[in-house]
C-alpha cells in the first residue's frame, strides 16, 4: 500500500493554465475518485503523477518520497485498454512485472482464472470482448510492482450493463488486494459506488472545488443505485459538479 500526496500543484502550457495551487491526497489503501468537468486537467494530473510532466510549481510524494518527473512510481490503466496485439493475454498481463524483473507466472494465471478468464490465456486481445480487455489491463496494472494505481475512465467505452459488472469486480479485487487508487470518471454514480472519497475538480485552472466522503458501508451491492439515500448524495455531488 501507499500514500499519495499533491501539495500547491500547479500547471501551464503557454498561455493555458490548467492546474492551480492544486492540493489532496489519497491515504494507504483508499479508493478516491476524481470528478470534474471535460477538460479540467484531469489527464494532466494524472500526467504529473507518472513524471511523464513536471509541474511549474509544488510538489508531489508518494511516501514522503518526492516524485516530481519520476517515472515508474505508480501503475496506470488507461480508458482504452491498450494491450499489445502481438501478445499473448498472459504475455500481456505480464509485462510489467518483465520490465522490473519480477514475473510470477503462476500467480498471473490464478488472477486471469478468478476474472473468469481462464482457457484464454493463450488467446491474443481481439478475440476478447471489451470488457474482457478492460480486465486483463487492470490485472497487468496489478501485477506490476508498484503499490499506487492510477486508473483513467477505464470503463468508459463499455455499455451499461458491462460497466455495472466491471465495476462490481473491480470493489472485489480491491478488496482483497487493498491497492491505493487514484480513479478518474466522469460518471457521478460510478464514483460513488466505488470510492471512499470523491474530489471535485472546478473549471479551468482546475483547483479542489470540493470534496465528499462517501457515507455507504462496504461491500457495496448494486441494489444501493436505486436507493433514496443513493440518489439524494449523487443530486449533492453533481449539484457541487455545476454550481
Amino acid at each position: 500500500m501507499s500514500k499519495l500526496l499533491i501539495e500547491n500543484v500547479s500547471k501551464s502550457f503557454g498561455k493555458n493554465q490548467v492546474l492551480q495551487d492544486m492540493s489532496l491526497t489519497v491515504s494507504d489503501g483508499e479508493f478516491v475518485s476524481i470528478l470534474g468537468p471535460s477538460g479540467s486537467g484531469k489527464s494532466t494530473l494524472f500526467r504529473l503523477i507518472g513524471g511523464i510532466s513536471l509541474p511549474d510549481s509544488g510538489s508531489i510524494y508518494l511516501d514522503d518520497a518526492k516524485i516530481n518527473g519520476q517515472r515508474g512510481s505508480i501503475s496506470y490503466m488507461p480508458q482504452s485498454s491498450s494491450l499489445f496485439p502481438w501478445r499473448t493475454i498472459l504475455k500481456n498481463v505480464l509485462l510489467g512485472a518483465e520490465l522490473n524483473g519480477k514475473i510470477d507466472e503462476d500467480k498471473a494465471v490464478n488472477m486471469l482464472e478468478r476474472a473468469g478468464l481462464k482457457g484464454y490465456e493463450h488467446a491474443y486481445p481481439h478475440q476478447l470482448s471489451g470488457g474482457m480487455k478492460q480486465r486483463v489491463s487492470f490485472i497487468r496494472a496489478l501485477l506490476s510492482p508498484q503499490a499506487f494505481m492510477c486508473l483513467d475512465e477505464p470503463f468508459s467505452a463499455l455499455d451499461e450493463f458491462t460497466r455495472v459488472d466491471m465495476q462490481k469486480w473491480l470493489l472485489n479485487v480491491w478488496t482483497e488486494y487493498q491497492r491505493s487508487i487514484l480513479f478518474v470518471t466522469h460518471h457521478i454514480e460510478e464514483a460513488i459506488f466505488l470510492s471512499d472519497r470523491i474530489i471535485v475538480l472546478s473549471q479551468r485552472p482546475a483547483t479542489v472545488k470540493k470534496e465528499f466522503v462517501i457515507p455507504f458501508e462496504r461491500p457495496r451491492r448494486e441494489e444501493l443505485l436505486l436507493t433514496e439515500e443513493f440518489l439524494r448524495f449523487k443530486k449533492g455531488v453533481y449539484d457541487a459538479l455545476v454550481e
